[in-house]
């Protein structure tokens, strides 16, 4: 943009160093009013908004028993670790989940963490 702007202002400023004329005076106040309307009629656009895709629908049916012991982690249905994914996400009947021992951990349905 500097170099686009450098060069709509330096053009007609080589005109009106040598004695100009009425066209010459006519033809740079054109051009630099066209300039200065281009620049900020570019500077004024907005980018596109992104395009929102959607993710993958996750469904988990009936997975069964889940079990976490000494420190292990079990989960039964949707794992998003970090709350990945945008798609849907849907858990039914995912069964029982149990942590035994310390730092274990057991879930059912859909863990974001």
């Amino acid at each position: 943009m500097v170099v686009a702007a450098v060069g709509v202002v330096s053009t007609p400023l080589l005109w009106l160093l040598g004695n100009p004329d009425t066209g010459q005076l006519v033809g740079a106040s054109v051009q630099a009013a066209t300039g200065i309307a281009a620049l900020v009629w570019a500077l004024l656009q907005r980018p596109p908004a992104p395009v929102q895709v959607p993710g993958p629908a996750d469904l988990a049916v009936g997975t069964g028993k889940a079990d976490g012991t000494d420190g292990g982690t079990a989960h039964t249905g949707v794992r998003r670790p970090g709350g990945a994914g945008t798609g849907s996400a849907k858990a039914k009947q995912t069964g029982d989940a149990t942590a035994q021992g310390s730092g274990s951990s057991a879930g059912t349905g859909i863990d974001y963490s």
